[in-house]
């Protein structure tokens, strides 16, 4: 394990593994806990298949987002766009119309109001599908990776995020903490979770992956995405490692735009594969596809989702792997770019793709696959292996014997102490100190009670929890200190700079909440004319670790990362701050001087503790 940095000296590995053991790390739940499953045969299955018309065939390999919090009585809002978007008023009609294999679940969409509601909604979406001819249940997903990207939020139990376990370095914590939300996400009959992302971030500028990824070391990312694997299937829920072939190289966003990975053959295979790699040898059962182009595995240059090469010959010959193949969403400009919506699916499924999430027009999707196979492009036999893959996962999660979930579950499991006490405690384990010049940390409460919190208040990934400022003061007053909550934005005015420095008279320290800083950011204006008033100064950065290179010569007291502005990592951070907590966690990337990038400022494994 790598070494953590001392303000005196370097702990030596057996230290810091002595540390780490001392920690009292919750062992993860083993397979044994995952529900059983259906016990259907492949014979069985094909039978299933066989009764199918090419309609309904065709519909199995459909992933759709639908508005509403229920299946039959969505607001009328929810109507109108459902008959905007997909010409269907409700889910139970989309699933009549359309016969998808399964629906994903967005926070905007209102799909997650709460946890009473969304095991509701589950039921009613099932009730729909097994109220079709062939009774065959549907594989209900969503992105929960935690951290950044989060559907379902409190009173479900909030985790931190994947670079945030990158920087605890414990796969015991890991596995853990996919355990608990996998246990949460079955407990609402979501089925399929998208997550873990198995990208390496080596570039600091990657505008969509970042945070999301549990750092820049091939290996260590692949050892904590098979324990995240384990943790979800152990739980009784579908995995999917994204985004295959690698997304963590770019400076382009696969939503806005087409990203070039210019990695040579030799390069994938040292720095993107080995996640992938792993994942697979843990039994992962979906794997979702990129929109990038990759010119050395597809000189075709089309993007990964499309591609032939890369999806059967590369992931499924040369790696061997037989399970599900999502696509990223088809809305995503990334695989519109060079084919209209009516192609990207039926090249997507010659590529060798399983499931087709979220066209942006399911009606041109759907009847695009379906003319695909009448003329004979697509063979009806192509599209019967995929839906055999789905359908072997829908019997693996036990969906054919009982796709049902109660509000007994629900009370039991989602948001318990437990899983909430579990939760603190890795976040503790995550909290990175990068800098502490002075030895100002931890604050003493005799010397510094009065505290100001200011900085950025992105909004919430999951829309509940939050502003990052007030979460902060009000966990410093739960440890004793006074604090005042005052929000200045990722861009503070001169007027807001100003209304900062006049409420930082008569503090005893200031604590400024950091959101992607750069060179010109205002942001670091504001840090500066704290930092001039006299007041004691801590950062924290709540998303990009990166923000310290930018504040370095600012005369900062003290930086730390907490790597999401969610209220697990934010309370973990005050307790830190407030030393009830020493600080653990490492550096899972490393961290380039702002005047030179070619220079690292803070290597993997850099964190200081008490």
């Amino acid at each position: 394990m790598p070494h953590r940095t001392s303000r005196r000296t370097l702990l030596t590995a057996t230290a810091a593994a002595t540390a780490a053991a001392a920690t009292g790390v919750l062992a993860a739940p083993t397979a044994a806990s995952a529900h059983s499953a259906d016990g259907f045969t492949d014979h069985r299955l094909r039978r299933i298949i066989a009764g199918m018309s090419l309609e309904e065939k065709v519909g199995q390999l459909f992933v759709m987002r639908v508005y509403g919090h229920s299946a039959t009585e969505p607001d009328q809002a929810d109507i109108d766009a459902n008959l905007k978007e997909i010409g269907v008023r409700t889910a139970a009609e989309l699933i009549s119309t359309y016969h998808v294999g399964g629906i994903i679940y967005f926070t905007w969409a209102h799909n997650t109001r709460d946890p009473h509601q969304i095991a509701d909604l589950s039921n009613g979406i099932q009730r729909a599908a097994l109220a079709e001819r062939h009774r065959v249940p549907l594989l209900v997903s969503t992105d929960q990776e935690h951290g950044i990207v989060c559907r379902v939020g409190e009173p479900a139990t909030l985790l931190p995020g994947a670079m945030a376990l990158g920087a605890g370095g414990s796969r015991s914590d890991t596995r853990r903490a996919a355990w608990i939300a996998g246990a949460e996400l079955a407990a609402l009959g979501i089925n399929q979770n998208y997550a873990p992302d198995a990208d390496v971030n080596v570039n600091p500028a990657n505008p969509v992956i970042g945070v999301r990824s549990f750092g820049s070391d091939p290996d260590a990312v692949a050892d904590l995405v098979a324990a995240q694997v384990k943790g979800y299937q152990g739980a009784g829920i579908a995995s999917t490692a994204k985004h295959f072939p690698g997304h963590g190289d770019t400076n382009t966003d696969s939503h806005t735009g087409l990203p070039v990975i210019n990695h040579t053959r030799a390069q994938w295979e040292e720095l993107d594969a080995p996640p992938f790699r792993a994942a697979i040898r843990a039994r992962i059962d979906s794997i979702m596809t990129a929109h990038i182009v990759v010119p050395a595995l597809d000189p075709s240059e089309d993007p990964a989702t499309l591609s032939r090469p890369i999806l059967t010959g590369i992931l499924r010959e040369e790696l061997g792997y037989d399970g599900v193949v999502v696509t990223d969403s088809l809305g995503m400009e990334g695989v519109r770019t060079k084919y209209g919506d009516d192609r990207v699916p039926v090249l997507a499924l010659l590529a060798g793709v399983d499931q087709l999430l979220n066209p942006p027009n399911l009606s041109v999707a759907w009847n695009a696959v379906l003319e695909a196979v009448r003329s004979g492009e697509i063979s009806e036999a192509r599209i019967d292996a995929s839906i055999l893959r789905i359908l072997r996962l829908k019997s693996k999660l036990g969906l054919f014997r009982d796709p049902f979930v109660s509000h007994r579950g629900v009370e039991r499991t989602v948001g318990s102490r437990a899983h909430r006490a579990a939760a603190d405690r890795i976040a503790e384990r995550t909290t990175t100190l990068l800098a502490d010049p002075g030895t100002l940390l931890p604050l003493s409460r005799r010397t510094h009670r009065k505290l100001l919190v200011v900085g950025a208040d992105p909004a919430s990934p999951s829309g509940t929890t939050g502003p990052p400022t007030g979460t902060l003061a009000h966990a410093f007053g739960e440890l004793g200190f006074t604090a005042r909550a005052l929000s200045t934005g990722t861009a503070p005015d001169r007027a807001k700079i100003a209304e900062a420095v006049a409420a930082a008279e008569g503090k005893d320290a200031v604590v400024v909440a950091t959101y992607n800083v750069t060179a010109t950011s205002s942001q670091r204006t504001l840090v500066t004319a704290l930092v001039a008033t006299g007041v004691p100064v801590i950062t924290v950065a709540v998303r990009n670790p990166y923000d310290v290179a930018h504040l370095t010569g600012t005369g900062v007291a003290a930086s730390l990362a907490a790597y999401s502005w969610t209220d697990v990592e934010l309370r973990a951070a005050a307790r830190v701050i407030a030393g009830r907590a020493d600080p653990e966690g490492t550096l899972p990337v490393p961290v380039q001087r702002a005047d030179d990038p070619t220079q690292v400022l803070y290597p993997v494994g850099h964190g200081l503790t008490y």
